[in-house]
């Protein structure tokens, strides 16, 4: 048994019976305490249980974010709806740009095949050039004429071909342009290919195009030249390309700036001479063009091969006359221009 100990003014717990619970409704009576003043009998609505109307206004940030959610969610449904149906191609239309969905290199690379076949003409290999072309046009288009335009005699040779490039007309059709030399003679050749998933075919002739125009170079003016500096570069060019002919890499960085690395020829050629240097004028760093006379190793005795060659570098003078190569590449320089 525990003794509950007095509380207060001696009123023990058990006489709290009448007293407003934290919780709940309130116990009976209205008198309170013996003695003592109850705010509860002077106030009607002070014996109300509480009904929590006094946290509402934590509901509505939550309701807030509730609705930013549910509206995001709904934009984002809509606007997904739109735009997958605004890029989705109709039945038999192209989607976006015209070679969106062809496969070009498959394509390329058919038609290159094709041309093999083609350009090669021979009536001593007429049956099989049919057999080899069946397998690229339709079968009514082979059946209705094997040798698909050519009238069986004289001969054509193919020496070197390559895509030049592709026109992509819708999803299905495009004509692949083929660069090649033919009896000697450089041309074009149009082939039509229609595509279906991964298949190909050849949907016509084809048709021969002329070769691309010969255009004048542009003319650069003249930059002048400096000949203080073409006599310093003319002492050390000449060992800096032995060096880049040999492809020794010790021997380049003797003459590169430090962090450029150049990989030299391989000693496929040899350094004969420098034909000739532009130097213009300027600062530390300079554009130069140098023509070098490269040796080709040759087969027998029938001669030395010598080929001149246009280079355009990057050099820097770091040591007062001490230039250095900071890269090397192809000219764009009209060969034999002054």
């Amino acid at each position: 048994m525990f003794r509950v100990p007095d509380i207060g003014n001696g009123v023990r717990p058990s006489d709290y019976r009448s007293v407003m619970p934290l919780l709940g409704p309130p116990g009976p009576g209205a008198a309170g305490l013996d003695g003592e003043f109850d705010p509860r009998a002077a106030d009607p609505d002070a014996g109300r249980v509480w009904s929590g109307a006094g946290g509402r206004w934590r509901l509505w940030p939550l309701r807030a974010v509730l609705w930013t959610a549910l509206l995001i969610i709904a934009y984002r449904g809509v606007t997904a709806i739109v735009f997958n149906q605004a890029g989705t191609p109709q039945p038999g239309a192209a989607a976006g740009p015209a070679g969106a969905r062809f496969p070009v290199a498959l394509a390329e690379a058919y038609a290159a095949e094709f041309g093999q076949v083609y350009l090669n003409v021979s009536p001593a290999v007429q049956a099989q050039r049919e057999q080899e072309l069946a397998a690229f046009v339709p079968a009514g288009v082979a059946a209705a004429d094997p040798d698909l335009g050519w009238n069986g005699a004289g001969q054509l040779q193919l020496q070197w071909e390559q895509v030049a490039g592709i026109a992509v007309q819708d999803p299905r059709r495009a004509v692949v342009t083929l660069l090649a030399t033919v009896n000697g003679q450089l041309m074009e050749l149009g082939v039509p290919v229609t595509a279906s998933g991964s298949g190909m075919v050849i949907s016509g002739e084809p048709a021969w195009l002329p070769a691309p125009q010969q255009v004048s170079p542009a003319i650069t003016p003249s930059r002048g030249s400096d000949p203080v500096a073409q006599r310093e570069l003319l002492n050390e060019l000449p060992a800096f390309f032995q060096a880049y002919a040999s492809g020794d890499s010790a021997a380049l960085n003797r003459f590169t700036v430090r962090g450029t690395s150049l990989t030299g020829l391989g000693g496929t050629v040899t350094f004969d001479s420098i034909a000739s240097l532009q130097v213009p004028p300027g600062a530390a760093t300079r554009q130069i063009t140098v023509t070098v006379i490269w040796q080709v190793p040759g087969q027998g005795q029938s001669g030395v091969t010598k080929l001149a060659m246009a280079y355009g570098m990057s050099v820097v003078d770091l040591q007062s006359g001490k230039w250095y190569v900071n890269e090397i590449s192809a000219s764009t320089e009209a060969v034999g221009a002054k």
